[in-house]
């Protein structure tokens, strides 16, 4: 057992702070069994923290301000998660509107379409929601047009005032026009009516 603590303790430590693990990242150690206990026991000596069942993170600390732990935000967690599948994911509703800067609001469930399993899962005082949708719903190229598309969609059509529009602006500048033009197709007519003066 102890040594299989160590053997996972010395392959992460050479990796950088703030990355995020999950159980079945070290299958190579040993049984199941023998690789849950370890991990516990990594947790239980701080060097490991476990944010939900079977994820775990290699904590960056704050010594400098006091802050101790630095924790992920649930964006960065639901990456993780959606890498691991090898799935995409888009934020939606509330969330998709918060990641934007068109929401000071910050909801309780971060829900995400993703075209892997659907899932819950409790982070802190959280829930991230995955909503399993068609793989086409997520055929865009262009991270950031996908995301204004699920924005906007959480606004309504002509819901959009001055100053979202101007943040939705800034957000598509992040892109390449050719990008954002060849992704345009999949979002629905009256987004496009919204975006084409954007870019």
């Amino acid at each position: 057992m102890q040594s299989t603590v160590n053997d996972i303790e010395k392959s992460i430590v050479i990796k950088r702070r703030g990355r995020i693990y999950f159980a079945a990242d070290f299958v190579s150690f040993g049984n199941p069994e023998t690789v849950k206990k370890s991990l516990f026991r990594l947790e239980k000596s701080g060097f490991l923290v476990r944010l939900a069942h079977g994820i775990y993170l290699f904590p960056k600390i704050d010594k400098k301000l006091g802050l101790g732990v630095l924790y992920p935000s649930v964006e960065e967690i639901a990456k993780a998660i959606a890498e691991r599948d090898k799935a995409r994911i888009v934020p939606t509703g509330i969330y998709a509107l918060n990641a934007l800067g068109l929401s000071t609001q910050i909801p309780v469930n971060a829900v995400f379409l993703t075209d892997g399993a659907p899932r819950k899962i409790k982070i802190y005082n959280q829930r991230i929601l995955f909503k399993h949708v068609v793989p086409k719903n997520l055929a865009y190229k262009s991270d950031v047009l996908m995301l204004v598309v699920s924005a906007l969609k959480e606004l309504g059509n002509e819901k959009a005032t001055d100053e979202d529009l101007a943040k939705i602006k800034l957000a598509l500048s992040h892109d390449t026009k050719e990008n954002i033009l060849a992704d345009l197709k999949l979002a629905p007519a009256w987004i496009r009516r919204i975006i084409m003066p954007l870019i």
